[in-house]
């Protein structure tokens, strides 16, 4: 295999464990600076140029972009894609991450824990968004802040309202989180590959420090995780289009609460911890992922004329209700059931006599028109009125 690791800084310890890890493998791989391509639009096919010159082709590419470069670097994760180069991290999934904002409107929908959020601009909603998380103290944080910097613990309403309002004046976005007690300046990075988690470490902050981050003096020990912190990592990788990831969870009273999902996970703390080859790993999975890839199964069977992948979801009332998937019609539409989603449990290649329930989900693939004839009460596309005679109507 022929891997780029795409970096600005080689002489880091997990750029160059990735590295040896690759060497060791018997695979050709190289160090490339990010901000030194150029992305070629010029030609009938895409391209990319490295220093001035073309590129020569690659079968993978491992991103480590910087929050600094986050837009460049993105761009051209998309052009290797354009490329057909495989990579662990999508640009989509890049971006999804790097934004606090996005990452927890992302998360939220699929049900992940999280600690309460809440996110305004304007002075007068700050304190109504402190009371929706719980009140104070609360957690303030920079929307691109890393390792630890931008984060800081309000403990009380006022002190956080002048806080946040001094950052919205400098142009800052923010976050208002719930600050999670019983965690006690602990939390858990798991090192997600794929879809298991590889290593995990908890880290503890030092002194009053309530941050864990190594970067902010927080010490590091092993952690064997429980199967629900586990599926919470991956799920929460999986989700953001990641394949390798750092997943940082709180441990909270009731269960995991994720705080982030990084794309750019380091090494050093995590393998130092461990004693785990994460780099190795990382390197083998590409490598397999190369030799045999996963297929985007939305994408490709879109472009299948009138045939597609769907999430179809079974209302309270629907007639289908308390049947068993081979009497409820959809074998005889041609549609096949892949997987049945119910609550957070997983069905893969239910059976016919799978009885349905309200509020289960079934990913199905089949005839795009037909499975949109099963949503009730489906409203016909309406025709495009002409402007009316007076399109603004004066106060």
């Amino acid at each position: 295999m022929k891997l780029a690791i795409l970096s600005r800084a080689p002489h880091s310890y997990s750029t160059q464990r990735l590295r040896a890890a690759a060497a060791q493998r018997g695979h050709e791989v190289k160090v490339l600076n990010t901000l030194r391509f150029a992305i070629d639009l010029a030609g009938p096919e895409p391209d990319l140029q490295f220093r001035g010159r073309p590129l020569s082709s690659y079968d993978a590419i491992l991103p480590r972009i910087g929050n600094s470069i986050t837009y460049f670097g993105t761009a051209v994760v998309r052009q290797f894609e354009q490329m057909d180069v495989y990579t662990p991290n999508t640009a989509n999934g890049i971006s999804n991450a790097r934004d606090k904002l996005r990452a927890t409107q992302i998360l939220s929908r699929h049900n992940i824990g999280m600690p309460a959020t809440a996110f305004v601009r304007n002075r007068a909603d700050v304190r109504a968004a402190i009371e929706l998380v719980g009140g104070a103290p609360v957690v303030i944080k920079l929307l691109e802040g890393t390792q630890g910097i931008g984060v800081i613990l309000a403990p009380e309403a006022n002190v956080a309202e002048a806080i946040i309002e001094t950052l919205h004046s400098t142009n800052q976005n923010v976050l208002i989180q719930r600050f999670i007690a019983e965690s006690r300046g602990r939390d858990i990075r798991a090192l997600v590959v794929g879809d298991r988690v590889v290593a995990a470490m908890r880290r503890k902050a030092n002194g009053d420090e309530f941050r864990s981050n190594v970067h902010r003096g927080g010490s590091v020990e092993p952690v064997d995780l429980t199967p629900e912190y586990e599926r919470i990592a991956v799920r929460s990788a999986q989700i953001m289009g990641l394949k390798v990831a750092g997943v940082d969870m709180l441990e909270g009273n009731d269960g995991p609460l994720v705080m982030e999902v990084n794309s750019s996970p380091g090494l050093e703390g995590i393998e130092s911890a461990t004693k785990l080859d994460v780099a190795g790993a990382i390197i083998d999975y590409i490598s397999n992922e190369v030799a045999f890839p996963d297929i985007d199964v939305r994408q490709r069977l879109a472009v299948s004329t009138g045939y597609g992948v769907a999430e179809l979801v079974v209302h309270g009332g629907a007639d289908v209700i308390g049947k068993a998937l081979g009497e409820s019609g959809l074998p005889e539409r041609d549609i096949t059931v892949l997987t049945l989603h119910r609550g957070t449990t997983v069905i893969p290649n239910p059976r016919q006599s799978q009885v349905l329930q309200a509020g289960d989900r079934l990913l199905c693939f089949g005839k795009l028109e037909e499975m949109r004839s099963m949503i009730p009460n489906r409203r016909r596309r309406a025709k495009v009125r002409k402007l009316p005679k007076q399109p603004v109507i004066e106060s």
